[in-house]
């Protein structure tokens, strides 16, 4: 009999009680799993789009990851096996990732869960419909917004707009400008 394929590693998530947001990933990449750290690819914008919109106070490195939980943030994902690209995940695991999301935000009890991206809320949560913006029902006690996807793949926003969603948001939720780079005039 064949060996049977070891476990894909898993990413950490970047999770504590309390938080005041999670961001929520589709899934994460190999090169995040095998670098250790949350949107490590040198085309994901998450972590310019985070500092341009207020949430930091300076642009991190994913291996500053970590910092978010002293500023009420942290990162999760909704499926936990790494993949290139969110279409090679089946159906069936965007419906289990998103009961296991459930699960792990109930424990946490954050405020707010950021989705990055409207594919990966759809798929897993059943709303065909969903659109950017804060959305009807919680999911594990947290309220959802939905923001664009910051992968390099998202052509549909360029940074500029990228970050201004992320700012919508993070004005919508009461959170503080801590870059300045936007202003609070949104």
């Amino acid at each position: 009999m064949p060996d049977a394929d070891p476990p894909a590693a898993l990413l950490p998530d970047v999770l504590a009680d309390g938080l005041r947001v999670v961001f929520v990933g589709i899934n994460p990449g190999g090169g995040s799993v095998a670098a250790g750290h949350s949107f490590h690819s040198a085309g994901n914008r998450f972590w310019p789009a985070l500092y341009r919109a207020g949430f930091t106070p300076r642009l991190l490195r994913a291996e500053e990851e970590r910092l978010l939980l002293g500023w009420g943030m942290g990162i999760t994902s909704i499926v936990r096996r790494p993949t290139a690209r969110a279409s090679q995940l089946s159906r069936e695991e965007f419906v289990a990732g998103g009961q296991d999301l459930a699960e792990r935000i109930a424990a946490i009890r954050p405020q707010w869960l950021a989705m990055l991206g409207v594919t990966g809320y759809r798929a897993a949560f059943g709303a065909p419909k969903a659109q950017l913006g804060p959305q009807p029902e919680p999911i594990g006690g947290a309220r959802v917004w939905i923001v664009p996807n910051p992968s390099g793949l998202n052509a549909h926003y360029p940074p500029v707009a990228l970050a201004a969603e992320f700012a919508r948001m993070r004005a919508a939720v009461g959170m503080p400008d801590r870059s300045g780079v936007l202003g609070e005039s949104l």
